[in-house]
């Protein structure tokens, strides 16, 4: 399904705001009440609700464009899944990462049985419109059978240690999840860890490759990609 362009036609408060407040919400651990509070500090009023509809409308059109701007992703694909909780009810997130950290995709699913992972595995091929030199999972079973069938000539690395650069990707999504007291329903874990590895990603650069200095000077452009995506990608309609 795809997502619709959302417009600022209508918005009481210009792009400038529309765009940090949803930044500080998926960059920062922070709840729509915090977003509120941290906007009213600035001189800016805004509710916990408006927030919200904000990031829900906008948030993934920015982690879309932010996406398309990245170089293509590397050939070594790590997959793995974690367990979360939902209104007491059990659901595995699964995401797939390439060999320098960035994510792929994300699958808020029931089960983590042969099927869900056969069905995890065609969504990163469909969107990358090809097969990984190298799928890196854990020892479940259930992995080496649903790798069988669409890629049976490419190896399959199966190993728990191989796989700690998916099982460190999830570090940021628990950090998440005890902010917001977990999440309300699977469709709404979807959406916001959807969004959310687009953008969360983006402002965080590997710093412990670079100076302070190139730190600075990565960070400044990122903000300036950001500035430039949501003044563009989102623009107002035509009256």
């Amino acid at each position: 399904m795809v997502n619709p362009t959302p417009s600022y036609k209508g918005h009481r408060h210009p792009v400038e705001v529309v765009s940090h407040c949803v930044w500080l919400y998926f960059r920062f651990p922070l709840g729509c009440r915090e977003g509120e509070e941290l906007m009213l500090r600035r001189g800016v009023t805004v509710s916990c609700e408006t927030v919200r509809r904000w990031c829900a409308k906008s948030g993934q059109a920015y982690a879309d464009g932010l996406r398309r701007r990245r170089p293509r992703p590397g050939d070594t694909w790590h997959l793995d899944e974690v367990l979360i909780e939902i209104n007491g009810v059990r659901r595995y997130l699964w995401r797939a990462v390439d060999q320098d950290g960035n994510v792929l995709d994300v699958l808020v699913q029931p089960r983590r049985d042969t099927k869900a992972a056969k069905r995890f595995m065609a969504r990163p091929m469909k969107k990358q419109r090809r097969v990984p030199r190298v799928p890196v999972t854990d020892r479940l079973r259930s992995r080496g059978a649903a790798h069988r069938k669409p890629m049976p000539s490419v190896e399959h690395r199966a190993h728990k240690g191989l796989n700690n650069r998916a099982e460190n990707s999830h570090q940021p999504t628990r950090q998440r999840e005890r902010a917001m007291k977990g999440f309300r329903s699977a469709g709404a874990a979807q959406r916001f860890l959807s969004a959310f590895g687009g953008i969360s990603p983006h402002f965080r650069p590997r710093r412990h490759l670079r100076t302070t200095a190139g730190h600075h000077l990565e960070t400044t452009i990122r903000f300036t990609v950001w500035d430039h995506d949501t003044e563009n990608i989102c623009r107002p309609a035509a009256a």
